[in-house]
């Protein structure tokens, strides 16, 4: 007897307010598939015409006569949404006239630009704005949210809510992340791209040796470069830059990177995240991070970075150039896990220093706050972290 399918995951009300968005301009709004921008795109603009373009009967009506593009939307459509764009980029000149003569605002999704600039397509010139979707946050599921199935599990909406949740993560990592390369034209060897792929996962949250990775999957490390590239066009990870204001100490240079999912990143290297175990505090970390990403790319625009002494003082997370982070995934944080943010501190230049921990309650060492996990995530998202 088959199996009855799960029930689909619930419309979970996301951080950004695209009908306000939309209101002012027109928006390409990219990020990795399954991070939920269908669902809520279709939630947020019931009104909306939309157009998706993974359906093969749109597609290839479009793609036979683009400017049908412009007979089929009238007055009654002030809002047009194009699901998938990278698929058909011819479009964006049909977009681009009908922004200046009609005054249509469109929302273009899409699961990476990588297409549509190498392809030395028509962006439209800024007359639309770029948004990048990530995987729910603390925030987005309220009540909801627990962090041990988050570490365990990703924030991916399909999977957080998985009555089979290793599964759907080994279908995702395994095959469909590859298929996604494949569709993006951005390699024609898959089996060289596989094994760098658990390579790369491996180098999660790290500073990368180019030269080693290229060993550890067999490919040169040209290549190397050139995979990470196609990594950072599709979303599925986030470069983190150094932070070089130091003055007493003298900054590393190299930025790091961390997968956009701490779910796939734990799938891909093939662990599992448990209290206690030192992948449980790298997946901490990558979680963090997301949410960190996630409030810079929904609401206050502000860089991130990480800072890195020669001499081995490293502090996970620069917001702007007023908040140090660290992330600690301990209930007792000792003094010694104090000691970069304190020799950080001596620089004088930042507003505040905080460590977020597992622990109970927020207390203050000198110029460090040591705060609970929970009540950092809501006072980042109360703003209170924002200057």
């Amino acid at each position: 007897m088959a199996t009855a399918p799960s029930d689909p995951a619930p419309i979970v009300k996301r951080a950004v307010d695209l009908a306000a968005l939309l209101s002012k301009k027109s928006y390409f709004l990219f990020g990795p598939r399954q991070t939920g921008k269908t669902t809520w795109v279709r939630h947020a603009l019931p009104h909306a015409r939309v157009y998706d373009l993974l359906d093969s009967t749109v597609y290839l009506a479009l793609s036979h006569r683009p400017g049908r593009l412009a007979e089929e939307i009238g007055p009654q459509d002030p809002i047009v949404v194009l699901d998938e764009i990278q698929r058909l980029p011819v479009l964006l000149n049909e977009v681009h006239r009908l922004i200046e003569e009609r005054g249509v605002r469109f929302l273009l999704t899409g699961s990476s630009a990588r297409k549509l600039r190498r392809g030395g397509v028509n962006l439209l010139g800024g007359r639309a704005r770029t948004l990048h979707w990530h995987p729910l946050t603390s925030h987005e599921l309220g009540q909801r949210f627990d962090l041990d199935r988050a570490l365990s599990r990703g924030l991916l909406p399909s999977i957080y809510f998985s009555d089979d949740p290793r599964a759907d993560l080994q279908a995702y990592a395994g095959s469909y992340l590859q298929q996604e390369i494949a569709a993006e034209g951005a390699t024609r060897n898959l089996p060289a791209f596989s094994r760098f792929l658990r390579v790369a996962a491996h180098c999660n949250g790290t500073i990368v040796n180019f030269t080693n990775v290229g060993n550890d999957a067999q490919v040169a490390r040209t290549t190397v470069y050139e995979y990470f590239e196609i990594l950072k066009d599709t979303l599925l990870i986030h470069e983190l830059p150094a932070w070089q204001k130091s003055k007493k100490r003298k900054p590393l240079v190299s930025s790091k990177y961390y997968f956009f999912d701490v779910g796939v990143a734990a799938t891909l290297q093939g662990r599992v995240a448990r209290r206690g175990s030192s992948e449980y505090g790298e997946a901490f970390e990558t979680y963090l991070l997301h949410e960190l990403m996630s409030y810079r790319d929904y609401v206050s625009g502000q860089p991130l970075c990480y800072w890195r002494s020669t001499s081995g003082f490293e502090v996970d997370c620069i917001v702007g150039d007023h908040t140090a982070i660290e992330v600690k995934a301990k209930e007792n944080v000792a003094a010694q896990d104090l000691r970069s943010l304190r020799a950080l501190a001596e620089e004088g230049k930042l507003k505040r220093y905080l460590c977020v921990s597992l622990e109970a309650r927020s207390r203050q060492v000198e110029d460090v706050t040591v705060l609970p996990y929970r009540q950092f995530l809501s006072a980042l998202w109360r703003g209170d972290f924002s200057d």
